[in-house]
Order: structure tokens, then C-alpha cells, then sequence
């Protein structure tokens, strides 16, 4: 029997749709929204949360003990500039690591998690030039077994340039891995772009403002709302024009059996 991975994991079709369909799409985007920022609120801080250890990694103990230490050099997976990157360290392998957002100007680096953000097979655009808003989705391992309810999987955002993250729900799937393929995910200098599909996408717009938590009580200030298949700003891109999370394959460790 598989068991499902000790982990918390909160968080297609590109035919062409007819205005009808696409209406009802629009609807049951409104009502699953609902659904999922209830959900937020127990996602809070990024870091903590999606912190997921597979079976495959944890059978090795008898009980809950600390992750191995790999002797393995941190990669950059994920390049905004050149002081703010993805720094991918403690792997096993490209599925298996703790992820870390670095700026080295303003000498930040945030944990964002293992097993989660470097498995995220979309498209990732960071273009806001101020540098504030922040985005970085995520996935699951390969092969992950979910619950009977799917599993909810998240993508982290920040308004204060990555000093701290928060979580929100993007995907239900039974299938993390592969489904996060459809995916892009943009930001922009005031809103977060959840774009589904690729010949015929499906846009949801976040406003993303400064002291502002999805899944919280409070309100979006200003008259300021989500809205549901919008179109997508064009031109935009993460300023080193990478686009996706990569990883050196065949660096892989040699004392996997060493503990911290």
C-alpha cells in the first residue's frame, strides 16, 4: 500500500471553448475561489508549511528524525537579476531540496520550503520592477500519492520583496507534478496572474497590496477585487528572461546517509 507523503501541500484541456462554456468556467472559478480562501488561512507562513518529506526519503527512520545533510553545492534554479535568484540546496536529486530566495543587495534569504517549489514545471515571471511583489509556485515530487481529495497545492507570494512569504492555493489535483505544466504565473508592480492553459488561457487577476494576507478577515482596500478570466497584460518578463525553474541533473550526492 502506497502511503501518502508526510507532507502539507496547500495550499486540460486547450481546446477552444465557446462562450457558454467558457461563461460556466467563469462561475465555478468564483465558487471555487471561495473554497480555497478558506483554505489560505492555514497556509500563513510559506516556509514552515510546505515543507514535505516523501515516503521514498523518510523510510529510511524508524521515527521522525532530521532530513540528511547532502554534500552537494548550492544551484541557482531561478535567476530574477543579478542579486535575486532561487538557491536550491540539501538535495537528493532535482526533486528533493530546500529552496531559498536570496537578494544579496539587501541581504535576504527566505526559506521557501522542500519538495515543493523546485517541482513546479510552468512558466514563473517576475516582473515587477520595483522588485516588491514576488512570486514563486509550486508543486509536488513525482510519483506523489494524494489523498482521496486530491492534493491542494500552493504558490508563494510577497509584497515586501521577499522578506516574507505567503500561501494560496492555485491547483487541486491528483497529479501535482505533471498538472503544474499548464501553469503560468506572473507579477506585475500591483497584481499577481494566475494564468491556466496556453492556446486558449484562463486569467485570474490578485491585487497584491503591502500589509494585505489572502485567507485573512480583511478586505482588499481601495474598491480593489479579484477578478476572473481577464486578459493578460503582453510584453512582460522576469528581467534575466528566465522563465522556469532548472536544475543540474547530475549533481547528486554522495553521503546521502549523513544526518544533521
Amino acid at each position: 500500500m502506497t502511503r501518502q507523503p508526510v507532507c502539507l501541500i496547500l495550499s486540460t484541456n486547450n481546446k477552444l471553448e465557446t462562450g457558454e462554456k467558457r461563461s460556466r468556467r467563469k462561475i465555478l472559478a468564483e465558487r471555487t475561489l471561495k473554497v480555497n480562501i478558506a483554505k489560505f488561512a492555514l497556509i500563513l507562513s510559506v516556509a514552515p508549511c510546505t515543507a514535505c518529506v516523501s515516503d521514498a526519503e523518510r523510510s529510511r527512520y524508524s521515527g521522525p528524525r532530521p532530513i540528511p545533510h547532502y554534500d552537494v553545492p548550492a544551484q541557482v534554479i531561478y535567476r530574477i537579476d543579478d542579486y535575486r535568484y532561487i538557491s536550491f540546496e540539501n538535495y537528493s536529486d532535482c526533486f528533493h531540496g530546500d529552496s531559498f530566495y536570496v537578494d544579496t543587495r539587501q541581504g535576504i534569504r527566505t526559506a521557501l520550503g522542500r519538495e515543493a517549489l523546485e517541482n513546479f514545471q510552468g512558466k514563473v515571471i517576475n516582473a515587477d520592477p520595483t522588485g516588491q511583489n514576488l512570486v514563486f509556485p509550486m508543486a509536488a515530487p513525482p510519483h506523489t500519492a494524494c489523498s482521496d481529495r486530491s492534493c491542494s497545492t500552493p504558490l508563494a507570494y510577497s509584497t515586501d520583496s521577499g522578506r516574507t512569504f505567503h500561501g494560496m492555493v492555485y491547483m487541486k489535483t491528483f497529479d501535482p507534478f505533471n498538472r503544474s505544466k499548464n501553469y503560468t504565473m506572473v507579477v506585475t508592480n500591483d497584481a499577481l496572474y494566475v494564468v491556466k492553459g496556453q492556446s486558449d488561457p484562463y486569467v485570474e487577476k490578485y491585487p497584491l497590496v503591502p500589509g494585505f494576507q489572502y485567507g485573512t478577515n480583511k478586505r482588499l482596500p481601495d474598491d480593489k477585487r479579484i477578478e476572473f478570466d481577464v486578459q493578460m497584460p503582453t510584453g512582460l518578463h522576469s528581467p534575466s528572461g528566465q522563465e522556469r525553474f532548472t536544475c543540474d541533473a547530475p549533481i547528486r550526492p554522495s553521503n546521502s546517509s549523513i544526518s544533521r
